[in-house]
């Protein structure tokens, strides 16, 4: 199994399930600049979306999309207790943040992580439609350690991805307290530093 993915882009969240369930596989950088594998390959040569994450079965299929990448890997190995049982309410709890990272978070930052300039009342929009969602989410981790259940998850390495890119978006996370001790306890995770390290991204120091 490969993952071709991009330092810190959202492929970082099948890495971390992919550490989190003790899953052995290989991965391979991909420059969005260019678009190129570090092996010399065109990225849309391996899979015509043309972007991270993809995930190479052993059987040379390819999977793309990472909230469904992120579910595959987790029930690979069920006993790591990743997504709960199937059938259940709590599984559709994590399809519906699954889903809502996807097309409301993922959706609204991308434009603000853009190299290119863009409109100044674009921005402001962007930066105000996270606002309302942030202020939505800490009201709803206000008194839960993860997003669903008792337990981490892969809606919460999902989460803590885009989390981590509003540092890069200019969103200050420090208005939303419950929200950045959130992502600290994942960042906390060994599985999620290790994946850090292995992408070349600043890791903090494990607390004494």
């Amino acid at each position: 199994m490969k993952l071709y993915y991009s330092p810190a882009a959202c492929s970082l969240s099948p890495h971390i399930v992919l550490l989190e369930a003790g899953i052995e596989f290989s991965k391979e950088r991909v420059d969005l600049s260019c678009h190129r594998t570090d092996s010399g390959f065109e990225l849309a040569a391996i899979h015509g979306k043309d972007y991270v994450p993809i995930l190479e079965l052993d059987d040379g299929q390819r999977l793309t999309e990472g909230a469904v990448i992120v579910q595959y890997l987790a029930e690979l190995n069920p006993a790591a207790r990743l997504l709960p049982a199937p059938h259940t309410l709590d599984r559709y709890r994590v399809q519906e943040w699954l889903n809502f990272i996807a097309s409301e978070l993922h959706k609204t930052f991308v434009p603000l992580l853009r190299r290119e300039p863009i409109a100044v009342d674009w921005r402001q929009a962007c930066i105000d439609k996270l606002a309302r969602h942030f202020d939505w989410m800490s009201s709803q981790l206000w008194e839960s350690r993860w997003l669903v259940g008792n337990r981490f998850g892969i809606a919460d390495a999902y989460l803590f991805v885009l989390l981590n890119w509003s540092s890069y978006a200019g969103v200050d996370l420090a208005r939303w307290p419950v929200l950045e001790s959130y992502a600290q306890r994942v960042r906390s995770r060994p599985a999620v530093r290790d994946a850090m390290l292995a992408e070349g991204l600043r890791v903090e120091p494990a607390a004494a």
